[in-house]
């Protein structure tokens, strides 16, 4: 496939991911603390899954990794928010086995896949650990969101979310410079920006809230 049409994709996808951390930051910004809208989730489904599709083609098993997990992710968002059912029946089935589907294929198509994915020369071991580390970190944002979400019934996105996207994102940008991946390096400097607003938003309204719980 032409470089031109998987960058494409990756820029797209990252195009998405930027589109709803702005969405959630303006409707933060609006209302003076942190919110998250529904679309916030649909739009992170559909980025994920082009992004997924990008780092299978090409062949980066740490964007991968990053993606099949935060998938999941999205979708039990979607259905904490009551809106998963209001999907085609046809299409939530094709949501939930795609990224297996396409692991299987992957690693069950001969040597030359997992050769693809884990033997490069030109990635260093410690080019591969970091980007590996890093989608980890950025990836367990979701899984502390999840968590803290499923103990509250209510999609949410807290503090530590905020943190773990800042220090992961800032991990993938050093990963991005190195890889010489412009898809990385423009979605995650762009979301760097937005991170630490919501931070200072965070910060500031909890600042406010005990200042009017003192006054009282």
């Amino acid at each position: 496939m032409p470089n031109w049409i998987i960058f494409g994709i990756g820029f797209v996808a990252q195009a998405l991911f930027s589109s709803r951390i702005f969405l959630q930051w303006f409707i933060s910004e609006k209302h003076k603390k942190v919110l998250t809208p529904r679309l916030f989730w649909e739009i992170s489904l559909f980025a994920s899954f082009l992004l997924f599709v990008y780092g299978y083609l090409r062949n980066d098993f740490a964007i991968m990794l990053g993606q099949v997990i935060t998938y999941y992710i999205y979708v039990r968002n979607i259905q904490i928010e009551k809106e998963w059912k209001k999907f085609p029946f046809a299409i939530r089935i094709f949501i939930l086995i795609f990224p297996v589907f396409i692991i299987i294929y992957g690693f069950n198509n001969g040597i030359v896949d997992r050769h693809n994915l884990f033997n490069k020369e030109h990635i260093s071991g410690f080019l591969m650990a970091l980007g590996i580390i890093s989608q980890i970190l950025f990836t367990l944002r979701f899984v502390y969101q999840w968590i803290y979400s499923e103990r509250r019934n209510e999609s949410s996105l807290p503090m530590g979310f905020w943190v773990l996207s800042l220090t992961g994102s800032s991990l993938i940008l050093i990963y991005a410079i190195l890889r010489k991946d412009p898809v990385l390096f423009i979605g995650h400097f762009t979301g760097i920006i937005a991170y630490s607003r919501n931070i200072h938003i965070m910060r500031k309204s909890w600042s406010l809230n005990l200042s009017a719980t003192s006054t009282k």
